[in-house]
């Protein structure tokens, strides 16, 4: 759906897993990824074409973002060694979707209970949360733009409430 004011379209993500693990975990998939991971709650990096995401004290949400793999598994785990961890490639799982515009926070709020004001929802914030009754991680990548994560399962219920919410959104 597309609007000079809001922009809805799913977005390529060529690998996604999820990463639980101590401080020497992150630290090596840092060095592995050539970025550091973040340790603070709600936040992200980024670098090219890859992206974490903190999601919980030891949770982190892991993407290739774009046509061309830059991670894989093999190398993460090779990279971890021995070290207890859990890593699971959850590619198929979810669909990431882009939402932009000067409706996009508002179009995001009819459903979700986060206060997205960019001063309580700053730009490189990530959390999971919920779109109506569906569980999403939402990420903000820019003052008007967002990245959500979306199981599969869940994408046609989301997309109807995100095109009413626009649908009401033009009644302002």
């Amino acid at each position: 759906m597309v609007d000079a004011d809001f922009v809805f379209k799913p977005l390529e993500v060529t690998a996604r897993f999820s990463l639980r693990g101590d401080a020497q975990v992150i630290a090596h998939v840092g060095k592995a990824l050539a970025m550091e991971l973040p340790n603070a709650p709600l936040s992200t990096a980024e670098t090219g074409s890859t992206a974490a995401l903190w999601l919980g004290p030891d949770e982190w949400l892991i993407l290739g973002i774009g046509s061309k793999p830059s991670l894989s598994q093999t190398d993460l785990t090779k990279a971890i060694g021995p070290r207890p961890h859990s890593l699971v490639d959850i590619t198929e799982r979810q669909i990431a979707l882009e939402i932009t515009g000067r409706l996009a926070a508002l179009v995001l709020a009819s459903g979700c209970p986060v206060d997205l004001d960019l001063a309580a929802f700053p730009v490189g914030m990530a959390m999971r949360t919920l779109f109506h009754k569906a569980e999403i991680v939402l990420w903000r990548r820019g003052p008007e733009r967002f990245h959500l994560e979306v199981w599969r399962s869940f994408m046609p219920y989301v997309q109807g409430h995100i095109a009413e919410a626009q649908r009401g959104c033009w009644g302002l």
